[in-house]
């Protein structure tokens, strides 16, 4: 066994997605990596590390080239999230830019809407977040009471969001509100609010157990004209379709970047075990460690395994909603209980900020609550049996 086992070759890695992941690797070892303690205390990264990051490329891996973006696939931004884990880092939001906002103006954008904003969020002048939890709301999306209200050629939009990451430092957020509060999934919609518009404001940045570094924050629209053109896409009432059909990539970039962070944890762990003594020999040598790692490791390569499979189908269009519900409550849940394995064999200092091992249990126990709580992956894998 050695420190990489955990860190398995993945069946749909290349020689240009090894390319990618050393361009990643030395672009956040530079550029990110030496400011962590800085991004946890000011509660954001800087905003011109997203212009450094469309500068090399990093930026809309998956978009077309036509819109400015590196006209790869989900593969390439998978490597992005395993480069991130590796680092330890969740302050940057990049992978919500890069595989969900992006990817909704891809997917129902106008081609004025794609042109004018997909090559911007490329380059990293514009960034970009979603809207959809409000303080009253979580997953039951069905019942949110933000409103976009069309008058004459403009949409008017009031309510409150919370928990969304970006919310500090986004340009454009995709709003998801009730244009015809009578129909209920029916009367959702999404719409395009540029930050700059009055009426909006956001407000502080949530004090959260993990995550320290994510500009998480609270947004408000009071009164926020829009133009029609705003809607996302030409028809009104299509929004509760199109977060169904995007929120299967968001749940798989969480299952991937809960697996790469049990690879990373677990070779910290190992490696820290071989090197700590206690009682005169290193705490590997005792059975209760190896059996600790022995289980890690065999539920981190079930995920690991689980995941690329689940890439895989993916990429070619074939990933069903019921199995993407399995690996983001599967793989978040495992990361969880392997993250606090991991914490408990480095003793006292697993409790301490310093240690990458406690910033992982912290920042993952939320991948087992967004983009869907677990016990919702389970009804929808339920409705299927």
């Amino acid at each position: 066994m050695t420190i990489h086992m955990a860190r398995r070759r993945s069946s749909w890695m290349d020689e240009e997605m090894d390319q990618l992941r050393e361009m990643a690797d030395a672009f956040l070892a530079k550029e990110l990596t030496p400011n962590i303690e800085k991004y946890a205390e000011q509660h954001h990264v800087d905003r011109d590390l997203w212009n450094k990051a469309g500068e090399v490329g990093l930026l809309c891996l998956s978009i077309p080239e036509e819109y400015g973006g590196g006209g790869g696939d989900f593969r390439h931004e998978a490597v992005l999230i395993s480069a991130q884990a590796q680092a330890f880092d969740t302050s940057w939001g990049v992978s919500l830019h890069n595989g969900i906002v992006a990817h909704y103006l891809l997917s129902y954008g106008t081609e004025e809407q794609k042109k004018t904003w997909l090559p911007k969020m490329a380059s990293g002048d514009v960034v970009g977040a979603i809207a959809m939890t409000e303080p009253g709301t979580g997953s039951d999306l069905q019942s949110i009471k933000t409103r976009a209200i069309k008058q004459g050629d403009e949409y008017v939009v009031n309510g409150s969001k919370t928990f969304i990451t970006n919310g500090q430092q986004a340009d454009l957020i995709i709003v998801v509100a009730k244009t015809d509060p009578t129909q209920g999934a029916a009367g959702i919609s999404l719409v395009l609010v540029e930050a700059d518009r009055e009426g909006f404001r956001r407000g502080n940045v949530l004090n959260k157990i993990g995550q320290k570094g994510q500009d998480t924050s609270e947004l408000f629209f009071d009164d926020v004209h829009i133009p029609a053109g705003n809607l996302l896409g030409t028809q009104e009432g299509q929004g509760f379709i199109q977060l169904m059909q995007q929120l299967p990539q968001e749940r798989l970039i969480i299952g991937h970047a809960c697996a790469a962070g049990m690879e990373v944890a677990f070779e910290e762990t190992l490696r820290y075990t071989k090197e700590r003594e206690a009682f005169g020999r290193p705490i590997f040598g005792f059975q209760n460690t190896k059996f600790k790692l022995a289980e890690a490791i065999t539920e981190t390569t079930i995920a690991r395994v689980f995941i690329d499979d689940c890439i895989e189908k993916h990429v070619k269009g074939e990933l069903d909603i019921p199995t993407v519900a399995m690996a983001k409550w599967w793989t978040s849940d495992r990361a969880q209980h392997v993250a606090s394995e991991c914490l408990q064999l480095f003793g006292g200092y697993g409790y301490m900020a310093e240690y990458p091992v406690a910033r992982f249990w912290a920042d993952n126990r939320v991948q087992m609550i967004y983009a869907g709580t677990n016990e919702i992956m389970k009804e929808i894998i339920a409705r299927t049996l």
